[in-house]
């Protein structure tokens, strides 16, 4: 059976290798990685293809490190084949989030409507910058970049998909020529 990327989400990567026997260090892209202190499985993309892993232990370390031991990577030259490679999990595995919580890949396919301009489009992507998301919402052939910060985002509902928003009019029109 053949795991589409699409219907998983990015958990990290697997950062170096970690003694003789195999060991690898891999860093969670995570808020809380206590939540995959039991974590039995990860799916790392080989040659274009998400292949699964057993894991037979893992510890959590300091700043969203992790220490693996994968069942069948016995040694550092297997181990090295792995080092460097994105690690992936089914998004049926995510845990269900209160109402008022949703994931980044969650907005894609929303639409957004301003409290001031009405609807501006639909979410084709977020642009997960490192402490910056952005929603990037295609209008007619037009790129809108929209901060998912609080000031800007004032409610999102996962039920109806919509973002409501509250961005000032000179953002929206940015990239307008």
């Amino acid at each position: 059976m053949v795991i589409s990327k699409d219907k998983c989400y990015y958990l990290g990567y697997i950062s170096k290798t970690q003694g003789y026997k195999g060991g690898l260090i891999a860093f969670f892209d995570v808020d809380d990685t206590q939540e995959y202190s039991k974590l039995d499985h990860v799916l790392v993309e080989l040659y274009g293809a998400l292949t699964p892993f057993f894991i037979e232990t893992i510890n959590l370390k300091d700043k969203n490190f992790v220490q693996l031991k994968i069942e069948g990577v016995d040694d550092e030259v297997a181990a090295g084949e792995l080092a460097g490679k994105e690690l992936y999990l089914p998004l049926k595995d995510l845990p269900e989030l209160p109402d008022d919580e949703y994931y980044l890949h969650d907005l894609v396919g929303m639409t957004v409507e301003d409290a001031t301009s009405g609807e501006i489009g639909v979410v084709t992507q977020v642009l997960d910058y490192s402490n910056n998301p952005l929603l990037q919402i295609m209008q007619n052939e037009h790129e809108i970049l929209i901060p998912l910060i609080d000031n800007f985002v004032i409610n999102v509902d996962k039920k109806a998909r919509i973002v409501h928003t509250d961005v000032p009019e000179d953002l929206l029109d940015i990239n307008k020529p």
